[in-house]
């Protein structure tokens, strides 16, 4: 037997009187009753809730047993609500309309189709790990002086930003845990992945990702992880600003940063910025 609570706080049991039906609609009222009863679905009980019965017909010419809830749902206390496209429980996940819209979306044909996907898709960037990467290839095609030429690559990635959307939820930030800051680096961009220690399991609650300009992916490694480091700390300032973090990263980028004598230029305002 499964058992199942519904909260509905202090609020008084509603008990609502039953709609008179038409004799025809009684009598086959009581024949699905006794049906469900027959068959283990529902059993007699006694208690001070009590809501009333429809019966709505279906395309075949059946009759579908239903009850009226909405009295109660109007006192249901709430265990997660949808807010600007989000779905806010326990933690954050992407709304499953929104969801279907992406994973459903026909393959571009034209550049403003595919403008149009990307701006959806980058709502939901935060839910997305690597997504400037992921999506690089697909924003190529929508700059001025690109031919919408749609390639298997195109294909792929077109995927991958679909697939991208299903994560996992997205758990919220405690303030009363550390920060975990994790970096990486590629040829093609930068990215960064926010997390805690929650019980007994390391659970995400941010992604950051950034596309690598012309000038930026001429960096050498150490350079590009030092980008990293700089850029994924501004990003999440208002979560790390005066907290302690653990920050995950190639430790020799870090140390080389640390024992740079006397920087000047792009390294001295990176110092800067850390130090604030």
């Amino acid at each position: 037997m499964t058992q199942h609570r519904i909260n509905t706080g202090n609020h008084p049991p509603i008990k609502q009187y039953p709609r008179r039906l038409p004799l025809a609609k009684k009598e086959e009222a009581e024949h699905l009753v006794k049906e469900m009863v027959d068959n283990g679905i529902i059993e007699e009980s006694s208690g001070p809730w009590a809501s009333p019965i429809v019966l709505v017909k279906k395309k075949d010419g059946s009759t579908r047993f239903c009850v009226d809830y909405r009295k109660q749902n109007e006192i249901t206390k709430k265990t997660e609500v949808t807010y600007l496209g989000h779905v806010i429980s326990a933690g954050v996940k992407t709304y499953l309309g929104k969801i279907k819209a992406v994973v459903d979306w026909p393959r571009p044909e034209t550049v403003h189709d595919l403008r149009s996907f990307l701006g959806l898709c980058t709502y939901y960037r935060r839910f997305e790990k690597n997504f400037s990467t992921i999506a690089r290839p697909l924003h190529k095609l929508t700059e001025a002086k690109s031919n919408f030429n749609w390639t298997e690559e195109c294909e792929k990635y077109f995927n991958s930003l679909k697939q991208a959307l299903t994560s996992p939820i997205l758990t919220c930030p405690r303030t009363d845990k550390d920060f975990i800051l994790d970096t990486d680096t590629s040829n093609e961009g930068i990215g960064a992945v926010l997390s805690q220690n929650i019980g007994n399991e390391e659970r995400v609650f941010a992604y950051f990702s950034k596309s690598l300009g012309k000038p930026e992916r001429n960096y050498c490694v150490t350079r590009k992880e030092l980008l990293a480091i700089v850029k994924s700390i501004e990003h999440f300032h208002h979560y790390l600003y005066g907290q302690k973090f653990l920050l995950r990263t190639d430790y020799a980028s870090l140390r080389w940063l640390l024992n740079f004598k006397e920087p000047d230029g792009q390294i001295a305002r990176w110092i800067q910025r850390l130090q604030e």
